[in-house]
């Protein structure tokens, strides 16, 4: 070497520690010289090590004598002769002679040395062939793991720069092991998470700890289109003498384990969402209700846009004609969006009525009572969807790119459907969404269809009884009236509450309020039956207590039922109001500068019980006197003692003179309670 060629004291060199670092090294390779004539004249230490000879025992001695027996010589003196005189090189084994006297198998190199005097000599490298051949036999077998492993494997140099990759990568991958050398790895991971995976190879490199099993998942470029899942592992390479040369990464395909995980996880959440369902659709008999909380279960889970729409016929309780090609009138009851979206715009707010045209989706699933699945929603399909041109147009801007629409059938009938669109969630409805919409939307569908007949049946009996109760009173000589009627409020059901104004003779007026016990349309007739026979008996012009005793006879002749009454004739000529009390809540009477008080009636007993006379009792009217005759649905509830209830009856009348309206209302909303589960039946009357 050139003297111009060492480092000059000003470059900064730092030599490495002489310790064993490299493959010659773990091989002991040892180099040999020997003259034209035979003799040894250079000796290594590698060769002391060997062939068992120090440098004094060797050096000057002929080598031939020295390390192969007699019979061998002849060949090997052919091999330095063809090597001195011919210049080629010679590989092979040959076996020598140890110190020891052993016999050890060699693999040798020879080749002829020139110097600058033009003297020859032989070069002999030397290695046991045996060590050679494992050394050899390791590689091969490393080399065929590398390239054979199912399991993706890299070498990176200390920078992160790919220095090996297996075809096992390359598929993973889809880059070729030559694309792979020399770059990086924001370069070639598919990871979206690629910043996480060089922190832990530099913290690997740094601490020489290996992490083991990093999941990973992402979009390879050789299928983009599906999400595959990897388990990554590194380590810190380095020599024997502990220089570090790299990192190690091993990469395993858990694609398919994600997957069956990924399915176990929705089919988990899709019973979550069904046992769900179960319990919060359907939660009371109110239609809009029911739909409202069916589109609150789909939102967000299985759609980012909801709607639930019935067809008109069906809410009206009419038997819809048999499936065609025309148009249907849908009914819109909720619409639910999982973010702010212009797609609600597009949508019929709940409430409105709308015709859709036999092309369109929605139409189409009523008509066929089958879901409709457009997987890739295009641009062709949007008018489809869309109730006109505007609603297409917002679809388009929100983004929509996959929908679904699936009837709701309850007994076989299709009452509507559930309609449901994805815009942010970015995978189509596939067909486990289809079972899942149609699971729940079965479970509202009957619902649906309990709340509609209940409905119906509700609003039969509503109309049957507010037919059957007086318009709202007039004025009558001597008295200021005025009076409510109010269905309970917790079940929706019509009772059998009535009260009446009954003009007679003489100026008089009889004023009574009832309670059928019971609910629904037989209620509604029984109490239609007996204010018609009050009616009848008010003419005669009996007496409040014989009134309510044919009242009694007739209530006896109709099944089960017993009803409370409470019937009074006001004279305004005399200022006498006479009472008679079949089992009714007491009136309660409120007098300008006077407490409030319950009337103290004889109770008397229900009508229907028979056999049981009726007391009449008279009480005086003065003018500004209120008299307040209700059902006991406005007092009564589940949690409190009559008597409490009684008393914030009377302290709602401590202004006898506030106009009857807002008395009314006061009473009921002050008294009245959203859980309460009867009618209630109110008359007020001030004396004048």
């Amino acid at each position: 070497m050139a003297a111009d060629s060492f480092p000059s004291s000003g470059d900064e060199y730092d030599p490495e520690p002489s310790r064993p670092i490299g493959l010659l090294d773990v091989l002991s390779v040892a180099a040999v010289v020997v003259d034209s004539g035979g003799r040894i004249v250079f000796w290594t230490p590698q060769a002391e090590e060997l062939f068992g000879y120090t440098s004094q025992e060797a050096l000057g001695r002929y080598a031939a004598r020295l390390f192969f027996d007699p019979e061998q010589l002849q060949a090997v003196t052919r091999l330095f002769a063809e090597v001195m005189e011919t210049g080629r090189s010679w590989a092979g084994a040959f076996p020598i002679r140890h110190k020891d006297g052993s016999s050890r198998l060699m693999e040798f190199r020879n080749m002829r040395l020139l110097d600058d005097l033009g003297d020859v000599y032989a070069l002999g490298i030397a290695a046991d062939h045996n060590l050679l051949q494992r050394v050899e036999t390791d590689l091969a077998l490393c080399e065929r793991l590398i390239n054979q492993s199912p399991i993706g494997l890299a070498l990176l140099d200390p920078d992160l720069r790919y220095l090996l990759v297996n075809p096992a990568l390359e598929r993973i991958d889809g880059i070729a092991a030559e694309d792979h050398i020399g770059r990086g790895l924001r370069e070639t991971l598919p990871f979206p998470d690629v910043d996480t995976v060089e922190s832990a190879l530099r913290q690997v490199l740094t601490t020489g700890t290996p992490l083991l099993d990093q999941y990973h998942v992402g979009r390879p470029p050789a299928d983009p289109g599906h999400e595959h899942a990897w388990s990554l592992s590194f380590y810190r390479l380095e020599d024997p003498g502990g220089r570090v040369l790299g990192a190690a990464t091993s990469v395993v395909d858990v694609t398919e384990r994600h997957r069956v995980a990924a399915e176990a996880d929705r089919a988990r959440r899709r019973l979550a969402l069904i046992a769900d369902a179960s319990t919060r659709v359907g939660t009371t008999l109110e239609v809009e209700q029911t739909a409202h909380e069916l589109a609150e279960i789909a939102a967000p889970e299985l759609a980012d846009v909801v709607a639930v729409d019935i067809l008109d016929s069906a809410l009206a309780c009419r038997r819809a004609r048999r499936p065609d090609n025309g148009p249907e009138l849908f009914r819109a009851l909720a619409l639910k969006a999982a973010h702010p979206t212009v797609a609600l715009r597009a949508a019929d707010p709940p409430g409105d009525l709308t015709a859709y045209d036999g092309d369109r989706f929605v139409t189409l699933c009523v008509h066929t009572g089958r879901p409709i699945l457009v997987r890739h929603v295009g641009d062709q399909d949007l008018p489809r969807i869309a109730r006109d041109a505007e609603a297409t147009t917002l679809l388009a801007r929100a983004g929509v790119h996959s929908y679904l629409a699936v009837p709701l059938i309850a007994h076989g009938e299709v009452l509507g459907a559930l309609d449901l669109k994805r815009t942010r969630n970015p995978l189509p409805f596939d067909d486990d969404d289809v079972v899942l919409a149609s699971e729940l939307a079965g479970r509202a569908a009957v619902a649906i269809d309990n709340a509609r007949w209940f409905q119906s049946v509700r609003n039969t009996a509503l109309t049957l009884q507010r037919s059957l109760l007086p318009d709202h009173p007039p004025r009558h000589p001597g008295l200021d009236l005025a009076s409510r009627y109010q269905p309970a409020q917790a079940t929706s059901e019509v009772g059998g509450d009535w009260y009446d104004v009954i003009p007679l003779a003489r100026d008089r007026t009889a004023l009574v309020v009832g309670d059928v016990m019971g609910n629904g349309i037989d209620a509604a007739a029984t109490m239609g039956r007996l204010r018609t026979a009050t009616c009848a008996y008010a003419d005669l012009d009996l007496d409040p207590g014989a009134v309510l005793k044919h009242l009694d006879k007739i209530t006896c002749d109709l099944e089960h039922y017993i009803v409370t009454c409470l019937y009074a004739v006001y004279d305004p000529r005399t200022r006498r109001c006479h009472i008679a009390n079949a089992g009714h809540m007491p009136p309660a009477l409120a007098r300008p500068g006077r407490t409030p008080a319950l009337l103290d009636l004889p109770p008397g007993a229900p009508l229907g019980v028979g056999g049981i006379p009726f007391e009449t009792t008279t009480a005086r009217l003065d003018p500004g006197d209120l008299l307040v005759l209700y059902t006991d649905g406005l007092v009564e509830t589940r949690h409190h003692p009559i008597d409490d209830r009684l008393n914030v009856l009377l302290s709602f009348l401590d202004a006898p003179d506030r106009p009857l309206e807002e008395t009314c209302d006061l009473l009921l909303y002050g008294l009245r309670h959203p859980d309460d589960h009867d009618d209630v039946a109110l008359l007020v009357a001030r004396a004048l």
